[in-house]
């Protein structure tokens, strides 16, 4: 595994107050009982690039109606441990599956091209996208003994409902594929902690592979002297492709040299 890289502490980035941290967020995507192993996997990866466990892992209620956590006392155990050990925990939707029609041009697009049938918050109403976010909050926290540290919608796509539906459940944080936020109460503006794009990589074809290894290939020299915090985000189908293992190896080891590895709740001290 590789051995940690030195973290930037506070040095200061174009012309930034010297008192300013740069932080690097990494996170786990799709974490359920089908991913366990994967998981386990990237979870140890992820560790020996950023000195323990300094990164979140975003976790689905029913994977696809396939893989309740509910009932599941030996994954229970191991979300607990997995939390002890200082992951933050995020509610990343409930089933991950887009089973509402999409209404509109713009959520159409979205849909068919950033995502393969997984945008489930995107086409919701702001009633049923409430009522998927509190039980899986209520669930995962029963199960945590402890507050979730946001929600981040599956595919990091967000409708209306959506967008309208955190603020009344009441999350710390949420995030999509630029911008980190508060989303405050309802009825109140979002605060934004957090600006610019998630570097992340796709499995699912070899197109998606070639174009999320360019994106990550350029992402490593020009991101960090660009941006004050940077985010990696990883899934458990990564595993299996090792051209995609050796790109995220080498983007962590590169962001690392110059941001300190940080938790999401640091953007709200």
């Amino acid at each position: 595994m590789p051995t940690p890289a030195p973290s930037a502490g506070r040095e200061a980035l174009g012309g930034r107050p010297h008192r300013d941290v740069r932080r690097l967020l990494a996170s786990i995507h799709d974490v359920s009982p089908r991913s366990h192993s994967a998981v386990d996997a990237l979870a140890d990866r992820l560790q020996g690039h950023l000195g323990g466990p300094k990164f979140a892992m975003l976790v689905i209620p029913d994977h696809w109606g396939e893989a309740p956590i509910a009932g599941n006392a030996a994954f229970h155990t191991q979300l607990r441990r997995w939390a002890d050990l200082g992951i933050e925990m995020f509610l990343h939707g409930w089933c991950h599956r887009d089973e509402t029609p999409a209404t509109g041009r713009l959520a159409q697009i979205k849909g068919q091209h950033m995502t393969a049938g997984e945008g489930e918050f995107l086409s919701l109403s702001q009633a049923e996208a409430a009522r998927r976010m509190r039980e899986g909050k209520a669930l995962l926290e029963d199960i945590l003994g402890k507050p979730v540290a946001g929600f981040i919608a599956p595919a990091w796509l967000y409708g209306p409902g959506a967008l309208a539906a955190l603020g009344d459940v009441g999350f710390a944080l949420a995030e999509d594929h630029m911008t980190v936020w508060a989303p405050g109460q309802a009825g109140t503006d979002r605060r934004v902690l957090s600006r610019g794009p998630v570097v992340t990589w796709a499995s699912r074809n070899p197109g998606r592979i070639r174009s999320s290894l360019g994106f990550a290939a350029l992402a490593r020299p020009t991101l960090p002297l660009l941006l004050r915090d940077l985010r990696v985000a990883v899934h458990p189908g990564d595993v299996t492709v090792p051209a995609l293992l050796a790109s995220i190896d080498a983007t962590l080891a590169r962001f690392a040299r110059t941001h300190r590895p940080s938790r999401y709740a640091a953007l709200l001290a």
